[in-house]
């Protein structure tokens, strides 16, 4: 809340009675209420905007030939996948415009429950990024699967009203919805003057009306424009997608170029997004960029990703440049490349030496040593081979798969992996239950080894695909010792290491090193025969979460999505 002495000073400076602190001198401004440019001074007091025109301050930029937009908001992250801590993925978004996060937490809360909510609400006090928290719905995010800890309605008691709280986080168990389950209700009417995020792929029809009566405004599952503009058209917002792994973008804005129809109710989103492709595609400001190499006009793209998603989430002074709002300004070298030349958060110049200084909050005890289970054996990795088998069936550049009913290849009566069948199991880590489920996957490509994660949605049991039981079991055992973590093992060895110490999600190391150590692994994914057209990390995650069709394996064994059951 502001003091009668801030009013007092804001006013007198957008008066012009007073000098301004900075003023952004000469600038190109791109005006999101009439989607235009404008030319003129951007003056700023504190960490307001409080004029547009001609202006003095007591520090002058000359913007002369620059475009000046507002700070890029993504509208629905989690922020996890990163596997950063908040400071330090911090600090990289913010090199690259993105000066807000819509956070649902619902990878740590699966592990760590409430402690795990406290411990990012206690991070996003001391981050140099406007951080907000959508409070997660589904954990788990079905019964078909052991998680690490649950959190009900009254769980969220306690969160509803703190101010980084937005609403209600992606609501993935749809059939819940519709089908009155009542903790399920509860929590669509806890949250229901705040914004509730929905998650609702392939539904459509009258499952689709019912599950925007309860209360649903958005989605960011659909992979088509037609999917996005049945879901448009009975109200729902659409959060365009384009992370590591889903990427939707393409799709959608073709569809949204050719149909010429209104895009306020559609916005940006990297749902998950991994540090290494922040650092070299950028973030929000890609899938601007993206938008707008594929014809879009750039004003469009820009109020998409920034004045659209702030009205949405009720961030009544965030996403434009006008007076009273907050000073989060991206400074660009044009609007084709969308090259960001300098970032301004709070009114403040952002450079290297200032996110220096930007420490990590202490960690909770409560979400380190998570990963609990006994080691892994070859009797546990068998698939008996039938005369046809159930297998999942990778889809390039998505998240979805493919439930396909086929012979495997075999040896003895037992599967046999080989170019095209990968081996995929997951392990229980949470609870100590001994569970270890079996399957084959197509598409994963991998020869000579294997890869194994504690980071598999949502509940993030151990899960690793190989082509040989010898190595499967090695890179998810020494998991336990690393408690948590991506490990590559191949011919009987440890090439691949990166520690997840945080609730097996998160590395405690600086984003540089991560970087480096993923971007290796990487390559060793790929030099092992993981194709360019899958991220082998993060789609490999993917393969556990039983809300996301067709089919995916969970601890408990083979998911059907569709009829939502065990096969």
């Amino acid at each position: 809340m502001s003091t009668i002495l801030e009013l007092q000073g804001k006013c007198k400076a957008a008066a012009g009675k007073i000098k301004a602190d900075v003023v952004l001198k000469n600038a190109n401004i791109v005006n999101v209420f009439t989607e235009e440019i404008i030319r003129g001074d951007i003056a700023i007091w504190q960490d307001t905007i409080v004029g547009i025109g001609n202006y003095q301050g007591e520090i002058e930029i000359d913007c002369t030939n620059k475009f000046i937009c507002p700070g890029f908001i993504d509208a629905h992250v989690h922020i996890e996948s990163a596997m950063v801590m908040p400071c330090e993925l911090a600090k990289e978004v913010l090199r690259t415009g993105t000066t807000t996060l819509i956070a649902d937490p619902h990878e740590l809360v699966n592990v760590a429950g409430a402690k795990a909510l406290q411990f990012l609400l206690d991070a996003s006090e001391s981050i140099p990024i406007n951080l907000y928290i959508m409070l997660p719905s589904c954990v788990p995010s079905t019964k078909y699967e052991t998680n690490g800890k649950s959190f009900t309605a009254d769980d969220m008691l306690p969160f509803i009203n703190h101010p980084k709280v937005l609403g209600l986080g992606e609501v993935m168990g749809y059939k819940d919805v519709i089908e009155g389950q009542e903790d399920m209700l509860k929590k669509l009417i806890i949250n229901e003057n705040k914004v509730k995020d929905g998650h609702a792929p392939n539904v459509t029809g009258k499952e689709l009306q019912a599950y925007v009566c309860a209360g649903i405004e958005t989605d960011h599952e659909c992979i088509s424009f037609e999917e996005a503009l049945e879901k448009v058209n009975v109200g729902l917002k659409i959060l365009i997608r384009e992370g590591s792994a889903a990427k939707n973008l393409e799709a959608i804005v073709k569809g949204l170029i050719d149909s010429k129809i209104p895009t306020d109710n559609f916005m940006f989103c990297t749902d998950d997004k991994h540090l290494e492709d922040i650092q070299r595609e950028g973030h929000i400001c890609w899938n601007v960029k993206k938008a707008i190499a594929l014809g879009m006009n750039p004003i469009i793209a820009i109020k998409m990703a920034t004045y659209n998603t702030a009205r949405t989430y009720g961030l009544k002074r965030l996403g434009a440049i006008a007076p009273g709002y907050k000073a989060d300004l991206v400074i660009l070298d044009d609007l084709e490349t969308m090259t960001v030349s300098q970032v301004i958060k709070d009114g403040k110049i952002i450079s290297n030496e200032t996110l220096a200084k930007v420490e990590p909050k202490p960690i909770d005890e409560a979400i380190l040593n998570t990963v609990k289970f006994d080691n892994l054996t070859s009797d546990k990795l068998n698939v008996k081979a039938l005369e046809k088998n159930y297998v999942i069936k990778m889809i390039p550049h998505q998240i979805i798969t493919k439930k396909v009913y086929e012979e495997i290849p075999s040896e003895n009566g037992y599967f046999k992996p080989n170019e095209i069948y990968s081996k995929l199991c997951v392990v229980e880590r949470h609870r100590g239950t001994g569970n270890v489920a079996v399957a084959p996957l197509k598409g994963f490509g991998i020869r000579g080894g294997a890869i194994a994660t504690s980071v598999a949605h949502d509940s993030h049991n151990i899960i690793a695909a190989g082509d040989n039981d010898e190595d499967i079991i090695l890179a998810v055992n020494h998991l336990k010792e690393l408690q948590g973590g991506y490990v590559i093992a191949a011919e009987g060895k440890i090439i691949g290491e990166l520690p997840l110490k945080v609730a097996g999600l998160i590395s405690t190391l600086p984003s540089e090193q991560v970087q480096s150590i993923t971007k290796q692994m990487l390559k060793q994914a790929r030099d092992m025969g993981v194709p360019a057209y899958l991220d082998p990390f993060i789609t490999l995650a993917f393969m556990a979460l039983p809300v996301i069709p067709e089919i995916r394996l969970t601890d408990l064994g083979l998911f059907d999505v569709t009829s939502f059951k065990l096969i």
